[in-house]
């Protein structure tokens, strides 16, 4: 069964940050909010984190997974940013933006795209969510909470708990989510390439 963790959406306690933290270091595949939605996430290197989240959500080898990471330094630890490409993002972060950009060394062969060698990275703006990431000292591999065959995430954390019970290990609460995923732009071609229009405004991308 999933542990449920209820966490203050604006003065998160940090010993259950610290709990859920300790949690993904040692394996755990964990249910967390967003300022977009709800994500599966969990450790970078984790194998079989990344064959649940597969599973739970239906997805192929081409799905690319998203490194959610604290802020701009950490995110360019894994992704190579040219002068321009860093100006566009360093406007739009912290926010509801996903950033599909070359990976560096840093990034697992397993995340990568299969042709492209690419990854997504994004830096949420989001109090429990900063805060799980500051405890944690690493990107968490993430995946929106989108199930097969629905429309939208699922915006409730008790009802993830009690729908996702035997397939994740924890649940993160802190009140309902948005069920808009974040907007996906594509920069590894030089130029943005807008992949999906979400929860982030693409004009400054068009």
């Amino acid at each position: 069964m999933a542990r449920y963790y209820d966490v203050h959406p604006d003065n998160p306690q940090p010993r259950t940050i610290g709990q859920v933290a300790d949690s993904i270091r040692e394996g755990a595949l964990v249910v967390y909010p967003t300022d977009s939605c709800f994500a599966l996430g969990c450790r970078l290197g984790s194998r079989d984190g990344i064959d649940r989240i597969r599973a739970i959500r239906h997805l192929d080898d081409r799905h690319h997974f998203t490194l959610v990471c604290q802020d701009f330094a950490q995110l360019g630890q894994f992704v190579h940013v040219d002068k321009d490409v860093f100006r566009a993002i360093k406007a739009s972060t912290p926010g509801s933006y996903t950033f599909i950009l070359p990976a560096t060394r840093e990034v697992p062969r397993k995340l990568l795209h299969p042709k492209k060698k690419t990854v997504g990275v994004r830096i949420p703006d989001h109090v429990v969510a900063q805060a799980l990431l500051a405890e944690l000292g690493e990107p968490i591999l993430s995946s929106t909470l989108l199930l097969p065959g629905e429309e939208e995430p699922m915006t409730q954390g008790w009802e993830i708990k009690e729908r996702l019970d035997h397939m994740v290990d924890a649940v993160v609460d802190s009140g309902d989510c948005g069920t808009e995923p974040t907007t996906v732009i594509d920069f590894s071609g030089g130029e943005p390439e807008i992949v999906r229009e979400g929860a982030g405004d693409v004009s400054r991308f068009q």
